[in-house]
């Protein structure tokens, strides 16, 4: 196992210090590994979403391309068609 030296400012010396003597780490090491551990697992979830988007995307822009989806200014004239309708009804 590799070593690694690191500096602290006392407050945070002082906070992981703390976190030992509560007994939710073993060891300054424990610490820092859970950490490491914590980042990798967020790096690999920001991963996953960036592909899973990337997948939707893709799957979107086919369906346009197979004559799918909803022109957005038709979407939008029905929208606000329907929200002053709406609001007339509820003047009335």
């Amino acid at each position: 196992m590799a070593t690694m030296n690191i500096s602290l400012p006392d407050p945070m010396r002082d906070f992981v210090q703390d976190r030992i003597e509560n007994g939710q780490y073993a060891s300054i090491s424990d610490y820092v590994r859970d950490l490491i551990r914590r980042d990798q697992n967020t790096i690999a979830h920001e991963e996953r979403w960036l592909r899973d988007l990337d997948a939707s995307i893709d799957e979107s822009l086919q369906e346009m391309k197979n004559g799918g989806g909803h022109d957005l200014d038709e979407v939008f004239e029905t929208l606000v068609t329907d929200i002053q309708k709406a609001n007339g009804n509820a003047n009335r």
